[in-house]
């Protein structure tokens, strides 16, 4: 099993063992709800990686959420250039 990123929901920004292969992932949201998690390829080149947004979240909100949390990490780090 393989850890994912998972965008979004109740699990946003944790990383999840899943079995390979599976396109859509129920987690528990709470003690009764569910959450599902669609199966994506982010790519860049040659270089991609396998994500799991919210069902919620399009592909274009899951690309904003990522670039605002890099952009924050950046101008909040302790060392180096900011």
């Amino acid at each position: 099993m393989q850890t994912y990123l998972f965008i979004g929901g109740a699990q946003d920004s944790i990383n999840v063992p899943v079995i390979d292969g599976q396109d859509v992932i129920q987690l528990h949201k709470g003690v009764t709800e569910k959450d599902n998690y669609l199966r994506e390829t982010l790519s860049v080149g040659d270089a991609s990686i396998t994500i799991y947004r919210h069902e919620s979240l399009t592909s274009e909100r899951v690309l904003d959420l990522l670039v605002a949390h890099y952009k924050a990490r950046c101008v909040n780090r302790t060392v180096g250039r900011r």
